[in-house]
C-alpha cells in the first residue's frame, strides 16, 4: 500500500509528508476510485452485455411493471462489482493497513456486497425466483451485523476506549465516560450487538429499497457520503473532537479515507447510471454502498446523526414497511406504490424530477447534520 511506502520514505529518506496526511489520502481515495469508475465503465458494460448480466424485469408484478419506463429493459446490470473494485483499489493505495477499524470496515462491505451478489446471481440465473428470500437476506446481514458489533465491543474497544461501546445521544457534550450516556454495555454487551446488527441491516436495506430510479440512490450516496467523512474525520481528530465536543475516536481517520473512496465510487458510478441509466447498482452495489454507509455511522460513534444524513433512505425503508403492515393489519394501502418514491412516480411526477428533489432534501439533511455536530 502507498501509505506504508509514503511512512518508509518519510522515515529514512526526508520525503515530503503529503502522501501521509488523512486529508491528501481522503482527497486521493476520493480520486482513485472516481477515475477507476470512469475510465473502466464502458468496458465494465460492454462486458455486463457480452455476459448478457442485463435487467429484463420479467419476474416483476404487473403494478411494479407499469412503471418501468420504456428503454430501461436490458440494461445491463450488477453495476456494483465496479464500484466495489474502485472502492478497494483506493483502500489498497491509500489506506493505513495497520488500523483494524478500517479493515473492519472493508470487511463489513466485502461481507454485504457478496449478499448481495448471490442474491443478483438468482436473480439473473434462476427461471422463477426474483432473488434470494428476504427473510435470508436479513438474516444474512444481521450476522455480518453481530460480527461487527462482537469485533467492536470484544477486540477493538477495550480498556481505556470501553465508552465508545455507547450509544451518544445528540445536543449533550459528550467528551468523555463520566458524562451523560445511554449505556449500552450491560448484560453482556447484547443491546450494544443488537444495536450495531440494526443500523447494518438497516441502512443496507433502506439504499437497497432505494435503488429504484436512474441516479436515485447514487446521488444520495454521493451527498450522504461527504457527510459521512466529514464527521468521521472530526471524531478521529483529538483536538477537534475536543473543541467540538464530541467522542474522540481513534482510528476514524483511516474509516474517512475509505469514505472517500465510497464517495469517489458512487460519483463514478453516477456518471453511468444518471438517466438514461448505461449501467444500474445490482444488490451487490445497494447491499455494499449501504452497508458501508452504516458502518462508517458505527464506527463514528454517530448512529443518529447517521439517521438524520440519510433521512430519506431512512423515509424508503419506513414507507416499505408502513405500506406492508398496513396492508396486512387493514387490508388498505397508504401509498400508490411503495417505496415512497414510486408513490410520487404513481402521482404523474417525472422521474428526472423525482430524483433531482430527492437530492436537493438530501443535501439539506447533510448540511442540518453537520451544524448539529456543533449545536450541543
Amino acid at each position: 500500500m502507498l501509505y506504508l511506502l509514503f511512512q518508509y520514505l518519510i522515515e529514512h529518506h526526508g520525503f515530503p509528508m503529503l502522501g501521509a496526511f488523512p486529508s491528501f489520502r481522503i482527497g486521493a481515495s476520493f480520486f482513485t476510485a472516481f477515475l477507476i469508475c470512469l475510465l473502466f465503465g464502458r468496458r465494465f458494460i460492454e462486458w455486463q452485455r457480452g455476459r448478457s448480466m442485463v435487467d429484463g424485469y420479467a419476474k416483476l408484478g404487473e403494478a411494479r411493471k407499469e412503471l418501468i419506463l420504456e428503454g430501461k429493459a436490458g440494461t445491463p446490470t450488477m453495476g456494483g462489482l465496479l464500484t466495489s473494485a474502485a472502492i478497494l483499489g483506493a483502500a489498497f493505495l491509500w489506506m493505513d493497513p495497520r488500523e483494524p477499524l478500517g479493515l473492519a470496515g472493508l470487511c463489513v462491505f466485502l461481507a454485504c456486497g457478496a449478499i448481495g451478489y448471490y442474491d443478483d446471481y438468482v436473480k439473473l440465473c434462476d427461471p422463477v425466483r426474483h432473488g434470494i428470500p428476504w427473510k435470508r437476506k436479513i438474516l444474512l446481514l444481521a450476522a455480518v451485523g453481530l460480527g461487527l458489533g462482537s469485533f467492536l465491543f470484544f477486540f477493538h474497544w477495550t480498556g481505556e476506549e470501553a465508552y465508545l461501546r455507547s450509544l451518544v445521544l445528540p445536543f449533550l457534550k459528550n467528551p468523555g465516560p463520566t458524562e451523560p450516556w445511554l449505556g449500552l454495555a450491560g448484560s453482556g454487551g447484547i443491546f450494544f450487538l443488537l444495536l450495531v446488527a440494526f443500523v447494518l441491516v438497516g441502512s443496507a436495506n433502506a439504499v437497497n429499497l432505494s435503488d429504484g430510479m436512474d441516479g436515485l440512490a447514487a446521488g444520495m450516496l454521493v451527498i450522504s457520503g461527504i457527510a459521512l467523512v466529514g464527521i468521521c474525520y472530526l471524531v478521529g481528530d483529538l483536538r477537534i473532537a475536543r473543541y467540538l465536543y464530541v467522542l474522540h475516536v481513534p482510528g476514524c481517520k483511516e474509516v474517512a479515507v475509505l469514505m472517500g473512496g465510497f464517495v469517489g465510487a458512487a460519483l463514478g458510478f453516477l456518471w453511468w447510471n444518471a438517466s438514461p441509466a448505461e449501467l444500474f447498482m445490482g444488490d451487490v452495489g445497494s447491499l455494499g454502498f449501504g452497508a458501508l454507509l452504516g458502518f462508517a455511522g458505527i464506527a463514528s460513534r454517530m448512529e443518529i446523526f447517521l439517521a438524520v444524513v440519510g433521512g430519506l433512505f431512512v423515509a424508503e425503508a419506513l414507507s416499505v414497511l408502513l405500506q406492508v403492515g398496513s396492508f396486512r393489519l387493514r387490508r388498505r394501502r397508504i401509498f400508490l406504490c411503495s417505496p415512497v418514491h414510486h408513490h410520487f412516480q404513481k402521482l404523474g411526477m417525472p422521474e428526472t424530477k423525482i430524483v433531482a428533489r430527492f437530492w436537493i432534501v438530501s443535501a439539506l439533511l447533510a448540511v442540518f447534520s453537520l451544524l448539529l455536530v456543533k449545536f450541543r
